[in-house]
This record gives structure tokens, C-alpha cells and sequence, in this order.
């Protein structure tokens, strides 16, 4: 009796209780597991935010973010008057724009081609020197770019001069550089891009499959009616993110394979920024083209996610 009444004042305390309660109260240990992920973009993320107002300082660095005298919109307005600004901004998008149409499809073609692989030693071999690249440093694959492709050197002119045809200076060439460039970006990245189409394809359903044989469908009309629709939310939320990262760049591409010769395309924001903030000590310049860089990502992927639902797709929100 006494067990009864406990259970029905237990049901009566949960029906008082917001569903909010309820829900943290039932599934505490797997938000305890998440504070650290929290935490992390709490520490990193969000509290150094508070240095975004450096872009309307005349920031000092003895004086400190808050003891510097406030500029207002000067840092912005000397941005704008930059003459290399809008040669920064061509780049970084003419680079970006290559690496998406180049590089977004080919993680998904490998994925398509590895789950299609039936040999599960020879499929662990190609996985493990697909995603071999991701793990070095751009120092070590750019060295390895300029001695594959140097004019006298390189395996590739060598090849080249053969055949009869005169050496390319690849790096040299500012339309040779942009290529090379991107498919570099392709070789780092494609492998390890695979992982979150091979996990998103592991959860088709096998019956799917079965049905499409029995309809006498053959690889290539599973691939394209079974997998490329089931896996097609991931790859509409990849790319969502992928359309936020439009006008940023990593700064360790560009450094490593950019040289004076090209320096007119491979100057690109985050170069721009590590040499007149980090070397110049130009740091409300610097804060305030990456802000104005931060807005225009945001901007792009709340545009991008909103016409992904309103296309009737998967969006981020």
C-alpha cells in the first residue's frame, strides 16, 4: 500500500514538473556527457567573442582591449580603402567556389566506390591510404608539390619532356597554380571525407536493396535509386556548411603552396591577416575584416539552410 501511494505522489510530482524537467531528469547522464563539448565552445568560442570589439578600437596593446581608446567605424573604413581588399576577396572566393564545385562531389564519388568494394582486406587497404593525407601537415604535402612538380626535378615535367613537350612551371603560372591548388585540396581532403558518407550508408536499409535486386535492378541503378537518395540529408547538411565557409579559408593551403610569382591569386584573407595583424601588429584591422568575414559566412549559411527547406530538403535547423 505504502509502495503504491509513493508511486502515485511520484506521478503526480512529474505531471507538476515542466516537460523540460522531466526530460533532464531522464536522460541526465547523457547531458553530463555532453558538458565537455559545451564547455569547450563556451571556453573557445563564445567568451572570446568578447575581442571582437578590438574592431572598433585603436587598440593598444599596453593598454589592453578594454584601456584602448575607441575608433568606431575607422578600422572598417580603412578595410574598404585597402586596394588589395577586393583582390582578397576574388581569391578567397574564386578558390572556395573551385574547391566546392572540384571537391564536395569527390568524397561522395569515393564513398559510392568503397561501399561497393566487396574484398574487406583490399577495401581497409584503399580506406587507410585514402585518409593518409588528412593526417600530414600542409609543410610536408607542399614540399612534396613543388618536388613532384618542379621544372627540372619533377617526376611530372620529366614525364612531360618525354613526350616531346616542353617543361610547365606549375607554380610559377598563376592558372597552372590555381589548379594545382585545388586538386591538392581534393588529395588532403576527399579521403577523410568519405567516413560521414560510409556511416550514413551503413544505416540503409538492407530490404531496399533486396527489392531494387528482385525488380532486377542491376550496381550502378541501386547506387543511383537506393544510396544517393538515403544518404542525400547528409550530403544537403554538408554542403550547407560548406556554402558557410564561402568567403573563409585555412591559412596553412595558402602559405604552403603560395609564392611572390603568384602572389597576386594566392593572396587570400587569412594570409592577408596573419601578415599585417600578426606581423604588423595591425590588430583592429585584422579583427575588423574578420568580422565583416564572420557576418558574410553567417549570412550565407542562414540563406543557404533556408533554401534547402524551402526546397522541401533536410536543413541544419
Amino acid at each position: 500500500m505504502e509502495v503504491h501511494t509513493a508511486a502515485i505522489r511520484e506521478r503526480e510530482v512529474g505531471k507538476k514538473s515542466s516537460p523540460g524537467v522531466r526530460e533532464w531528469k531522464k536522460n541526465y547522464d547523457l547531458y553530463l556527457l555532453l558538458l565537455p563539448a559545451v564547455a569547450f565552445f563556451i571556453i573557445f568560442a563564445y567568451i572570446p567573442m568578447v575581442g571582437l570589439i578590438i574592431a572598433f578600437k585603436d587598440y593598444n596593446i599596453f593598454q589592453g582591449v578594454f584601456g584602448s581608446e575607441w575608433s568606431g567605424l575607422e578600422n572598417f573604413r580603412e578595410m574598404f580603402s585597402i586596394p588589395e581588399f577586393w583582390q582578397m576577396i576574388r581569391n578567397t572566393l574564386l578558390l572556395n567556389v573551385l574547391g566546392l564545385v572540384v571537391g564536395f562531389p569527390a568524397p561522395i564519388l569515393l564513398a559510392l566506390m568503397l561501399n561497393e568494394i566487396r574484398s574487406k582486406y583490399f577495401k581497409n587497404i584503399s580506406q587507410a591510404l585514402l585518409y593518409l593525407p588528412h593526417f600530414m601537415s600542409w609543410i610536408v604535402l607542399g614540399g612534396i608539390i613543388y618536388a613532384v612538380l618542379s621544372p627540372k626535378y619533377g617526376i611530372v615535367n620529366a614525364i612531360i619532356r618525354w613526350l616531346g613537350f616542353g617543361e610547365i612551371y606549375f607554380m610559377a603560372d598563376k592558372a597552372w597554380w590555381v589548379v594545382v591548388y585545388t586538386l591538392a585540396a581534393v588529395w588532403q581532403s576527399a579521403g577523410w571525407g568519405t567516413i560521414i558518407y560510409l556511416a550514413a550508408m551503413t544505416a540503409i536499409d538492407p530490404s531496399l536493396y533486396e527489392a531494387a535486386s528482385i525488380d532486377g535492378a542491376g550496381r550502378l541503378r541501386k547506387i543511383v535509386s537506393v544510396t544517393i537518395p538515403s544518404i542525400m540529408p547528409t550530403i544537403i547538411i554538408l554542403f550547407i556548411l560548406a556554402i558557410g565557409h564561402m568567403v573563409s579559408i585555412g591559412i596553412e593551403q595558402p602559405l604552403a603552396l603560395g609564392n611572390p610569382v603568384v602572389n597576386e591569386i594566392s593572396e587570400v584573407i587569412s594570409t592577408y591577416v596573419f601578415a599585417v595583424g600578426i606581423k604588423q601588429g595591425e590588430f583592429g584591422l585584422t579583427t575588423a575584416v574578420g568580422l565583416v568575414q564572420s557576418v558574410i559566412n553567417l549570412t550565407l549559411i542562414l540563406t543557404a539552410n533556408y533554401w534547402a527547406r524551402r526546397a522541401g530538403g533536410e536543413g541544419l535547423w
